[in-house]
């Protein structure tokens, strides 16, 4: 254990959104008056950086956020992916790792994304989030890229918000199942109350799904489900978006820490978990 974070834990977040929340979900338009590019990404980092270390965050993983705008097509992917590969670069004692996306609507032509991101630009993972991506989460195309990622090493990150036909939990039990020697760690899942049961019979049935805590109103039932299932199949997770809609660090990290699991599960949740999965190496500089 470290001596960093809330309790003593070092604490590392898997659920970092950088970029806007709302283009795609029905707000305000970019104003104007905004500052310029640059501004923006110094305000953005110093933000971000100031919630982790108020919240006691020491690391993340960044996940572009899903509702960019594509006139380009796959060009305008390719851009957001060299953007959080260089957001990780610049930073990277906070954010060592990053992943990417790619778009099932692009067919074909996101094999060829796959192996760029891995060989060129070193991300760790790949996200997809349906509701943004206009297929269901079973989609035969995001099926086959969990193939090619899995021959490359890739994390496959999968938001399965319930509350939204497109990431239907089934779905997520569908896909998880027909790779079952693949990790896949699931985003949002414990959204509300019914999704958060439902969570307990995938997680029975698909026991290659990791499951992060993001979105969840208190840590009981999790607690619960750790229990059952384990504490290396639950990492922390706060869907952390950009200035200005991210304003604080999950209420649950605290309640984690207090909770009656023993000190090495709390860990396993709050970081080396999710280390181990993308590969991270503890800093040396901290002491057990």
């Amino acid at each position: 254990m470290t001596a960093t974070g809330p309790g003593g834990f070092d604490v590392f977040d898997v659920h970092h959104h950088v970029g806007r929340a709302f283009d795609a979900l029905g707000g305000a338009l970019a104003d104007a008056d905004a500052p310029d590019a640059a501004e923006h990404a110094r305000v953005e980092l110093a933000d971000r950086l100031r919630i982790m270390d108020e919240g006691g965050v020491r690391q993340a993983l960044v996940i572009p956020g899903h509702g960019y705008l594509r006139p380009n097509g796959i060009a305008d992917t390719r851009a957001v992916n060299d953007e959080i590969a260089a957001y990780r670069d610049a930073t990277p004692a906070r954010f060592p790792v990053a992943c990417g996306i790619v778009e099932p609507r692009d067919g074909a032509v996101s094999f060829g994304e796959i192996d760029r991101v891995t060989d060129e630009l070193g991300l760790v993972a790949l996200s997809f989030h349906t509701r943004f991506q206009g297929v269901s989460m079973d989609s035969q195309w995001i099926l086959r890229y969990l193939e090619r990622m899995g021959e490359r090493g890739l994390v496959p990150i999968l938001h399965a918000m319930d509350d939204t036909p497109e990431e239907a939990l089934w779905k997520l039990a569908s896909i998880a199942r027909s790779l079952p020697d693949l990790t896949v760690l699931a985003l949002d899942a414990f959204g509300g109350f019914e999704a958060t049961r439902q969570c307990f019979f995938v997680a029975d049935v698909a026991p290659n799904v990791v499951w992060d805590t993001s979105l969840s109103y208190n840590f009981d039932f999790i607690e619960d489900f750790a229990r059952r299932f384990g504490a290396d199949r639950v990492v922390f997770g706060t869907d952390l978006y950009s200035h200005p809609v991210g304003r604080r660090i999950s209420h649950l990290l605290p309640q984690i820490v207090a909770s009656s699991l023993p000190d090495d599960d709390k860990a396993a949740i709050l970081g080396s978990t999710a280390r181990r999965l993308f590969g991270v190496e503890d800093d040396p500089g901290l002491t057990g």
